[in-house]
């Protein structure tokens, strides 16, 4: 490129200007031996002016050329190719147009690279999870399997494109058991020899403007099973420390019965047959208790009024009551419900706080009863609040640790919940939902 191509453009501007002034100026003073002045000026303005014309063009023909491929730059960058550059040797606004452009293409090359590189491990984790994904669109067809997901309803073959329907009526009848309930749920696909847990899940959202829905299905087999061995190693250690502890005394007892006897010390007699029938007794409620915890049946819903439950309730147990509104009718399991806050009224007066404060508040929501049950005992620390529900976790000592787990199966149960709260000032709060 010509050293005068480097310039700035301010300074072609000006000197082309000047050149083109003082050339018309010497044109003008020349005609004017055969023109009229004005005459003289007009043409020698003209005469110039296709020359001038001419060196701008052939002047600013590489700027065009660079304006030409910044535009083509541009249409790459649109179309997600950010490879092109451009180059230019001048200085001045347009070399700082170019720097400018060429920066932009290393930041957006950059950024493709790492998103590149971020989809390509987010694609790898999807790939290769054990949770079973599916991508449906809004007519229900599938947009993305993970591996997961195509070995379960496609015997390892794709299946975009296909609609998910089809897949589920040539699924196992559990598969589309639980797909027909709706929303989450675990189910259960195999016999019992080979038998798998899964659970399911189902979220629904908007993707480029359309409605989707993400299905995923975990199979949950092997961690259920360790779950399920410790706890049966925790109801094996509470039914033996039970057991131990009423069969020893009971024991040690008969045997001393049998030597009073020999003796002939009758008098004695009464005193241990008495402990015997208390220990036996106790050891008939514990067992009594973990076999209506074991098979709890479903709940055989029917119309009750709330005003004539909780005056039942109150027979069997003290309590102050809080009913808004005062009438009102639920559908429940009178008998399993009546149990639930049965524990939950004998738990809140065993709290430690005065017997006149244990109250139940029953609360109209739009679309579900709350009962809260309270009280002002010494309330419960974090990491008992945080297994209280739990079977067989109890920090009374001869306590079975079904009561509260007996209230949360009732309400879930009901399609309820059951939630424990401290409260302001002392006490516990044992709120329990019912559907309307």
């Amino acid at each position: 490129m010509h050293w005068w191509r480097r310039l700035p453009l301010n300074v072609v501007y000006a000197v082309l200007t000047v050149g083109y002034m003082l050339a018309a100026a010497a044109l003008a003073l020349l005609l004017q031996r055969w023109l009229q002045p004005w005459a003289a000026v007009l043409l020698a303005a003209a005469l110039p002016l296709p020359l001038l014309l001419s060196h701008l063009r052939w002047m600013f023909a590489p700027a065009r050329s660079l304006f030409r491929a910044l535009a083509g730059s541009v249409a790459s960058y649109r179309d997600g190719d950010f490879s092109t550059g451009v180059s230019w040797q001048g200085r001045g606004e347009l070399r700082e147009l170019v720097e400018s452009h060429n920066q932009l293409g290393k930041v957006l090359r950059e950024q493709r690279q790492a998103l590149v590189q971020r989809e390509l491990l987010l694609d790898t984790v999807v790939q290769n999870t054990p949770v079973a994904m599916v991508l449906l669109d809004s007519t229900r067809r599938v947009a993305l399997a993970n591996l997961a997901a195509r070995r379960m309803f496609g015997d390892g073959h794709k299946l975009e494109g296909q609609s998910f329907d089809s897949l589920l009526s040539a699924s196992s009848d559990a598969v589309r058991e639980a797909f027909s309930r709706g929303g989450d749920g675990m189910f259960t696909v195999g016999d019992d020899d080979q038998e798998d847990i899964y659970h399911l899940s189902r979220r629904g959202f908007r993707l480029n403007g359309r409605q989707h829905e993400l299905v995923l299905l975990r199979q949950l087999t092997a961690e259920l099973r360790r779950q399920e061995v410790q706890t049966w190693k925790k109801v094996i250690r509470v039914i033996s420390h039970e057991l131990n502890n009423s069969l020893a005394p009971i024991a040690s007892l008969a045997h001393s019965g049998a030597e009073l006897l020999r003796r002939g010390q009758y008098e004695r007699l009464p005193a241990a047959l008495a402990t015997i029938e208390e220990r036996a007794r106790h050891l008939e409620g514990f067992i009594r208790d973990y076999a209506r915890f074991a098979k709890l049946p479903a709940p055989r819903l029917e119309a009750v009024e709330w005003r004539r439950f909780i005056a039942q309730l109150r027979s069997q147990v003290e309590f102050d009551i809080d009913l808004h509104p005062a009438d009102g009718t639920v559908r429940i399991d009178a008998a399993q419900v009546e149990q639930a806050l049965l524990n939950l009224l004998r738990n809140a007066h065993e709290a430690g706080g005065p017997a006149n404060e244990v109250r139940l508040s029953l609360r109209r929501l739009p679309d579900a009863w709350r009962i809260d049950v309270l009280d002002r005992g010494s309330g419960m620390n974090e990491a008992v609040l945080a297994n209280a529900l739990l079977p067989f976790y109890s920090t009374k000592r001869h306590g079975t640790g079904l009561g509260l787990a007996l209230a949360r199966e009732i309400a879930e149960a009901h399609g309820g919940r059951i939630a424990l709260l401290n409260r302001d000032g002392g006490g516990l709060s044992v709120a329990i939902t019912f559907p309307a």
